[in-house]
């Protein structure tokens, strides 16, 4: 599962600044970053240039180890591939972006196409939702373009905002994800379209306001798709694909938008400008923490998720904008920094939640070294060693725990070896959700 972050400062003019900024994302313990390139209507490729930003945002991650993944959009509503002209070049832009930078490997059609933000219009004359099916067009053309380069690229489609009115002409037009989702299961079925349109559904959780805590921000009466409405989110998949060749309930979920604002500290104050809109309400940065926190854990045990971004590594400095990062706004880490890091951990170890059905199997690796053995598993793991005497008989027995990725040496005492021959076995068991019991027998040796 990737724990990302939503952060396009990452691209830069130079590789030294790129690299300056991915190692916040790093710091703060994420694998992955999701970045952004707008395209204009009539582009099917970058000036070198314009691509030199986001090639150095790729080189930085790679030299970090974090994966990238990136959403391909127009920049606002006044630039909707509408035509079939527009979401052709729209297609072999993105297509051209796989070609050229080969190590991106997840990309995301579009952006919010339920907002009039960044897609209008919403609806058609008669009130019938224009968006979904003009914006599942554009996600069949652009999936077909990507496959063309490489069948195994992973195409994710919606970044679908959490609420919408679903009334129109109101100035501000948008469509609920929960219509929206409908409708553009309705799109696709009318197309007639044997083929899928996105191989992961990507989705923007965000709470009502930074206030709500996501373990509590449940909406089973209303439109809204907030991280807590995971079943809801499922069913309304289902609801719309089940029976195509589009996946529904099983299709795989991303998460590639979450964010919760702090407030800013009277120190940090000159580092921001404008004003905090009402509607925001900002928390303390152990809220902030907290909240986080159990954002990867909602995650972590929902079946199909396959990762969460959280929006972002730093703070944007207008205050009408997004202080959700981890770190102030000139770089310096907030007090939500570590325990969120933390979180991450735990969650990448297996052990960030108990979760109602969920069962890990950990995979370890074991070097034999004659009376002991060095185990590392992927996950954390409880053990059950037995040193043996052949064929069977068990002369001594240790148990311990491995934290995921640190090699843990598993030693008995040389005293107890008698002449004869001998042997080790290794029990693992994940500690927190545990699945079925991995065991391992080690070479046989002689003393």
């Amino acid at each position: 599962m990737l724990v990302g972050a939503t952060e396009d400062n990452v691209r830069q003019p130079t590789l030294v600044a790129a690299k300056a900024n991915m190692d916040l994302v790093l710091l703060a313990g994420f694998d992955a970053v999701r970045v952004t390139q707008i395209w204009a209507p009539g582009q099917t490729s970058l000036s070198k240039a314009d691509l030199a930003p986001l090639q150095n945002a790729v080189a930085a991650a790679r030299l970090d180890a974090v994966e990238v993944v990136l959403t391909v959009t127009q920049f606002g509503s006044r630039t909707t591939p509408l035509t079939d002209e527009q979401q052709a070049d729209f297609a072999a832009f993105s297509a051209w972006l796989a070609k050229t930078l080969p190590t991106i490997r997840r990309f995301i059609v579009a952006n919010e196409p339920n907002l009039n933000r960044y897609w209008l219009p919403q609806f058609n004359q008669d009130g019938s939702d224009a968006a979904a099916p003009a914006y599942e067009r554009l996600l069949a053309t652009t999936y077909d373009a990507l496959k063309a380069v490489d069948p195994k690229l992973e195409v994710l489609g919606g970044a679908i905002s959490p609420r919408g009115g679903d009334v129109p002409n109101t100035g501000r037009d948008t469509h609920s994800p929960t219509v929206f989702i409908r409708d553009l299961g309705a799109a696709y079925r009318l197309s007639g379209r044997t083929e899928p349109i996105m191989d992961a559904l990507a989705m923007h959780p965000y709470e009502d306001n930074s206030s709500v805590s996501p373990l509590e921000g449940t909406h089973p009466n209303t439109t809204t798709i907030a991280l807590a409405d995971y079943d809801k989110l499922v069913g309304l998949l289902q609801e719309a694909f089940g029976g195509t060749a589009q996946p529904g309930a099983t299709l795989p979920i991303v998460y590639d938008e979450f964010g919760v604002e702090t407030q800013i500290p009277p120190a940090k104050a000159s580092l921001y400008t404008g004003r905090e809109p009402a509607t925001v309400k900002p928390v303390d940065e152990a809220t902030q923490a907290l909240y986080y926190r159990e954002a990867l854990q909602l995650a972590f045990c929902q079946p199909t998720v396959q990762g969460i971004f959280l929006f972002h590594t730093v703070d944007e400095s207008d205050l009408d904008r997004w202080q959700s990062g981890l770190s102030y706004a000139d770089g310096t880490p907030k007090t939500s920094l570590a325990p969120t890091r933390a979180a991450i951990d735990a969650l990448h170890r297996g052990i960030v939640a108990k979760c109602p059905e969920m069962k890990l199997t950990p995979r370890p690796k074991i070097t034999w070294v004659r009376d002991h053995a060095f185990l590392a598993c992927d996950i954390d793991c409880t053990y059950t060693a037995r040193l043996l005497r052949v064929p069977r008989t068990a002369v001594a027995t240790k148990r311990g725990r491995a934290v995921a990725g640190h090699p843990t040496l598993i030693q008995f005492p040389v005293r107890l070896l008698r002449p004869g021959r001998y042997r080790i076995e290794v029990r693992l068991v994940a500690p927190v959700n545990p699945g079925p019991t991995v065991v391992r027998l080690g070479p046989m040796f002689s003393r």
